[in-house]
């Protein structure tokens, strides 16, 4: 079923090398803003470093103390300050990691929660997304032949009040029927974690890199008018 066509002019087009659009290697979603989130089964190390998140490429590379250095960028605490709001459309192109315990996703956040997943990913199940609305507490594992390790793949999301929708390829996969509710909004972050092995297979030992690249990244508003670039 093909999706609908969202507003003609994006609100929100993502320039991942903008300092003034995203913050590098610091969330809220974190602990203290990070580097590190070990109770969420992370091996994560938050960097600044631009190598990791800025071309779009999103790396991550293992570190002598057992973690490994992360890329994470995010439009919280920037000086734009974007966030998603309700009726709000996202579409991205990805390109999923290869690399077993590599855990990419796209997803909001705000004030210790309002988290809906556009994505997240692991090569342990490789032909599987996660499509997760965290505010209402519904999901859908779905999977497709597209997906896979290494495989580039269209994602769209509409954050509706009543009903959060998710489109693969140009396919909807999943109306979830909750939605955000009418005053929902949130920040976006894109990240590369690393799993550390209890839900999901930590790295193999030979294994120093990861990444995986997103691209096209677009926020449409109904009605909306200019964008921020």
């Amino acid at each position: 079923m093909p999706s609908r066509q969202p507003a003609d002019e994006p609100v929100f087009i993502a320039d991942f090398s903008a300092p003034d659009q995203w913050v590098a290697g610091r969330s809220w979603a974190y602990p203290d803003g990070g580097p590190v989130n070990p109770r969420d089964n992370k091996l994560d190390h938050l960097v600044e470093d631009p190598a990791y998140s800025r071309s779009g490429v999103f790396r991550a590379s293992r570190r002598r103390d057992g973690l490994w250095d992360a890329g994470l960028l995010t439009t919280e605490g920037s000086r734009e300050g974007f966030e998603v709001r309700t009726g709000d459309v996202l579409e991205a192109r990805v390109r999923l990691p290869e690399e077993m315990g590599a855990w990419p996703a796209i997803w909001t956040w705000r004030d210790g929660g309002q988290e809906v997943d556009v994505f997240e990913y692991h090569p342990d199940n490789p032909d599987l997304l996660e499509l997760s609305n965290h505010v209402r507490g519904t999901h859908l594992y779905h999977r497709s032949p597209a997906v896979r390790p290494g495989g580039t793949i269209r994602l769209r999301t509409e954050f509706g009040a009543r009903s959060v929708v998710w489109w693969v390829d140009d396919e909807e996969v999943f109306a979830d029927r909750r939605g955000v509710g009418r005053s929902w909004h949130a920040g976006l972050i894109v990240n590369l974690s690393v799993c550390a092995g209890r839900y999901h297979p930590a790295p193999d030992p030979d294994v120093d890199e990861m990444s995986y690249e997103v691209s096209g990244l677009r926020v449409f508003r109904p009605g909306g008018a200019g964008h921020h670039q």
